[in-house]
């Protein structure tokens, strides 16, 4: 049996996704994935993902490519597709790649309830807990239960072992804590002057900070280094594979809902999560030692980019809460001998 699963983007979303990838392997189905460009590394040479099918983004859209895309789709001939989205476009490509079933949420647990007519199997809805069980929930559609399972398939890159282990040495540290203050929304992100402070507030406990950053956020990584008094260094440059790498090698992992914390969380690496509009329940970290701080806005929860309610929030959070946070987190991890998970 074959399944396409449909989750498009972010970074963040196919993290979630991957154990679903992971429960449809064990249930003995052949997986494929359709996904936008920049989380596609996380798929490509992925070992539960059998074919990876290429999205054109939104920004640059080519109805040469999607037909392309679509094409292969239909070749490969899915038993079912599964949209964990429920989003107009999802929808349309789960319809489109020939699939003899279309899977998906009913239409009040679908973010656009119209793109509900896309599908032959609606899946009533999953009430409340983490995103990751929500995917995985979708699942009973195939007859799959799974929901409470933590399993993260990543594709291993020996290149990106050796960059990160030559960059550590060049470094001359070990055992880090990084600091990730970049991200898709601005408005999720705690202040650069912040997390140079804590810099400060963390090298009082002996700990050093590496600041990690993505692509066009170099000058925030600069902006963290520069306010933290030479508490912190900026890390060399990494891809999304290499950040993997180094967050396996860390101590602590600090950054808000974002990404590269849930890259974090998805290898064991124990995190500090710092959370405003977002709900940590529905999507950060989901390993008991973990540990959030948060400001919750008075629109709380607010997944909307452009909310005025919500501006300015993460500025509330204080670096002394985070650095005891910190400590706390690395007390735990120390206590029990453990990573995360």
């Amino acid at each position: 049996m074959k399944a396409l699963v449909v989750r498009l983007s972010s970074i963040g979303d196919v993290v979630h996704t991957l154990p679903a990838l992971a429960a449809l392997h064990r249930h003995g189905w052949e997986a494929g994935w359709v996904v936008e460009p920049p989380a596609r590394v996380l798929l490509d040479d992925n070992p539960l993902v059998a074919e990876v099918l290429a999205a054109p983004p939104a920004r640059a859209f080519s109805w040469r490519a999607a037909l392309a895309t679509v094409r292969r789709a239909r070749a490969s001939r899915f038993d079912a597709a599964l949209d964990f989205q429920g989003l107009w476009k999802s929808a349309t490509w789960a319809r489109l790649s020939g699939a003899r079933q279309v899977v998906g949420w009913e239409r009040r647990a679908r973010r656009e309830p119209g793109s509900a007519l896309l599908l032959t199997r609606a899946v009533p809805r999953a009430r409340g807990g983490h995103v990751i069980d929500k995917n995985l929930a979708l699942l009973r559609g195939l007859g799959i239960e799974a929901v409470g399972t933590r399993e993260f398939p990543l594709p291993f890159a020996a290149e990106s072992v050796a960059r990160v282990d030559g960059g550590l040495q060049a470094l001359g540290e070990s055992g880090l804590v990084l600091l990730n203050p970049g991200g898709g929304w601005a408005s999720k992100l705690w202040p650069p002057d912040r997390f140079g402070a804590l810099a400060q507030a963390l090298r009082r406990q002996a700990l050093r900070c590496l600041v990690t950053y993505g692509p066009g956020e170099e000058s925030l990584a600069e902006q963290v280094v520069a306010a933290s008094a030479g508490a912190a260094q900026r890390s060399f440059p990494t891809t999304l594979l290499d950040y993997v790498e180094l967050a396996r090698r860390a101590r602590l992992v600090i950054a808000a809902d974002t990404g590269p914390l849930h890259l974090a969380c998805a290898v064991g690496t124990p995190v500090v999560a710092l959370f405003g509009p977002t709900d940590p329940a529905r999507n950060g970290p989901f390993a008991a030692s973990d540990l959030v701080v948060r400001r919750a806005p008075a629109c709380f929860p607010c997944y909307s980019r452009g909310c005025l309610r919500h501006a300015g929030v993460m500025a509330e959070i204080t670096v002394a809460e985070v650095a005891e946070a910190a400590t706390r987190r690395l007390g735990l991890a120390a206590r029990t001998g453990t990573r995360a998970l």
